[in-house]
């Protein structure tokens, strides 16, 4: 009967650590278990249009131009005239820098940069990577931009920086043809 006792008391204590290791393994790991994570992404809607069900049936420049936090975003793509360009192109990664981050340019620099179609197509298609980046492709990365320049990555966990001064705020965001990471600062290709 001991014997018995003491086989219940450690199925019963190995019951109780399971679910309390696997928890605390699944709570780490969310950004690689292929949800969205930050700060940013507390903003998206739970549901209708720019949520994140929605995004996901939806082109990448249809998703921005639903998404509330990337309208200033979406007016640059349609100005660049890029909107069928990122909709057509499939398994992108895209840097997309929310409202926030456009508003730290100065506005007179905003307003030539949005009338200037070649050098606003030049910063967005550096913005765009021509693969799907996982959470863990951003840990100590180099890419290719559309741009065709490099831009580099790194972090992780949930904390990751591109170029080493924007801030990923929302990341691992899937539409329809590319995952989308929200960054906090716009990004501008090397000088050429």
């Amino acid at each position: 009967m001991n014997t018995r006792i003491r086989r219940v008391a450690v199925t019963v204590a190995a019951a109780g650590v399971l679910p309390l290791a696997l928890s605390a393994w699944s709570d780490s790991g969310s950004a690689s278990a292929g949800q969205p994570f930050g700060p940013a992404c507390s903003a998206v809607p739970e549901s209708g249009p720019g949520s994140l069900d929605a995004m996901a049936k939806e082109p990448v420049a249809t998703a921005a131009s639903n998404t509330p936090a990337l309208s200033t975003l979406a007016s640059a793509i349609q100005k660049a005239g890029l909107v069928d360009t990122l909709n057509d192109a499939q398994n992108l990664t895209v840097f997309a820098p929310t409202n926030d981050a456009f508003k730290k340019i100065p506005q007179a620099t905003l307003d030539q940069l949005l009338n200037d179609k070649a050098q606003l197509t030049k910063v967005l298609t550096y913005h765009v990577v021509g693969q799907k980046l996982t959470p863990q492709d951003l840990e100590n990365g180099s890419f290719a931009t559309l741009e065709k320049s490099e831009l580099t990555t790194s972090g992780s966990g949930e904390s990751y920086t591109v170029n080493d001064t924007a801030k990923v705020v929302c990341g691992d965001v899937k539409t329809a043809n590319a995952d989308v990471y929200l960054i906090d600062t716009v990004l501008m290709p090397p000088a050429s």
